[in-house]
């Protein structure tokens, strides 16, 4: 045993010489012989190391029995620990979550206290190969990728390591037994009340008994040779992330080469990108990576509200994310003050804006496209910006002597939702003077008797880039 746990620390560089180590330790046979292996070894890895418990509060005078044994254990091999008294079942109840879920996030918040407050390194954990093979079984049911199918990592984040992940049950109990350390027994574990116990105690033994004895060791083989090609795919990603994905702010760019790599490539970098935002990807599923990629090829300005209050949208073929601010949001607080008899370079919006004044009518040219336009200068008071919709905007089209809501025109002109918070506006003073691309204001109309003609000339990124 002493051998395999070496070995399983070693191959995956679980530890550094002087690493403090936080053991999270219930009290059963699996936590207890990790204590113990690592008391055993600390000396040889260079590390110190201090226990974590947790009282649920779940199982009364059993419970409570827990925490006195973890207490006298720790003492007896003279290994400081921290215990944590939560009463789980409340903290389900008022977060609406189940005890599970709720006893894990308790747990491991505490693991991540104790490591910050003896400015620690590493928080070890006891799944073994039994807790391996179980995990396989239930991602498979629940249509889990190849990520899935590796299982629960031997190291994760370079904080969580699991030196016992290959090590089987059946070993554990027998060096528990060796060493006469007797380990507290949760009865709830020999209770088909949840999946994982149905799994444990039902389906593995089926397996052995009618199809394979070594179920555990092939499930765990599979895990490792998953592993290898996973790694792979997901080195190439990271390279691709690295090369069209930026951050901006709060927010994650990717950028439109993304959506054209192999489908195994992009969704792992939409994936590392949805990571970088929230941290982890708890709540993300499959569904929900294709979603955004569903919406990276759909219309520019079309936006998905996601889980964790990530907003992903498209903008001209870039997805951009973010949490709970909507770039349609940003961009109606964006504002633009624009130079006279100058091009002004709008690059975060991909826009370049000319303004010059004209003198002579005759230079006047009605046919030009629609992103260039003529005001009568002498009309407008104010600075000259370019913003975008606004909650309340008015506009006076071309011909109208009254003003309507610019979101009924949008209306009356059949533009879409997902269009109109991507259509700049000119503001003159604190009035619009032009929908670009669709109409200009009555109220700043050149007439006969103009005689200073302003000259509006808008250019998309793509012209300019293409001069």
């Amino acid at each position: 045993m002493i051998d395999k746990v070496r070995n399983i620390i070693r191959e995956n560089n679980m530890f550094n010489h002087g690493d403090k180590v936080v053991v999270a330790v219930s009290g059963g046979p699996d936590s207890i012989c990790l204590l113990h292996l690592l008391y055993t070894l600390k000396e040889e890895l260079g590390i110190s190391l201090v226990a974590a418990h947790v009282n649920h509060c779940l199982r009364g005078e059993e419970a409570d029995k827990d925490e006195a044994y973890v207490r006298d254990f720790c003492k007896n091999i003279n290994i400081k620990c921290y215990v944590k008294r939560v009463d789980v079942n409340k903290i389900s109840k008022d977060k609406g979550m189940s005890s599970e879920t709720a006893g894990r996030e308790v747990r491991y918040n505490f693991f991540k206290e104790v490591l910050h407050n003896i400015n620690g390194n590493k928080i070890a954990l006891a799944h073994n190969a039994n807790d391996q093979a179980e995990t396989i079984l239930m991602r498979i049911f629940r249509g889990t990728g190849l990520d899935g199918l590796i299982g629960i990592k031997a190291v994760r984040d370079d904080i969580y390591v699991r030196p016992i992940i290959d090590i089987q049950r059946k070993e554990i109990e027998d060096y528990c037994e060796k060493h006469d350390l007797r380990p507290r027994i949760d009865k709830t574990n020999l209770e088909n009340i949840y999946t994982r116990n149905k799994i444990r105690l039902e389906m593995i033994p089926y397996i052995q008994k009618n199809f394979n004895p070594d179920i555990i060791e092939s499930l765990n083989r599979l895990s490792h040779t998953i592993k290898i090609d996973s790694d792979y795919i997901n080195g190439v990603a990271l390279e691709k992330y690295k090369k069209f994905c930026r951050k901006e702010k709060e927010a994650i760019i990717i950028e439109e080469k993304v959506f054209r790599e192999h489908e195994a490539v992009m969704t792992r970098v939409i994936r590392m990108a949805l990571k970088e935002i929230v941290g982890d990807l708890y709540n993300f599923e499959k569904g929900h990576i294709y979603d955004i990629i569903d919406i990276q090829r759909g219309t520019t300005g079309k936006s998905i509200m996601l889980p964790n209050g990530v907003i992903a949208l498209n903008d001209y073929g870039r997805v951009y994310m973010c949490i709970g601010k909507d770039k349609k949001e940003e961009k109606k607080e964006l504002e633009y003050k624009l130079v006279l008899n100058s091009q002004n370079n709008l690059k975060d919006i991909g826009l370049r804006v000319s303004l010059n004044i004209i003198n002579n009518k005759n230079e006047m040219n009605p046919k030009e496209d629609n992103l260039v336009k003529y005001f009568d200068y002498d009309k407008i008071v104010g600075d000259i910006s370019l913003r975008f919709r606004r909650n309340g905007d008015r506009f006076t089209p071309l011909g109208m002597k009254g003003s309507k809501k610019l979101k009924d025109l949008f209306i009356d002109l059949k533009i879409s939702k997902e269009k109109r918070d991507n259509i700049p506006l000119i503001i003159f003073g604190d009035e619009i003077g032009w929908v670009v691309g669709y109409r200009i204001s009555d109220k700043f109309k050149v007439e006969n008797h103009s005689k200073t003609i302003l000259k509006i000339k808008i250019e998309r990124e793509e012209k300019v880039n293409d001069k």
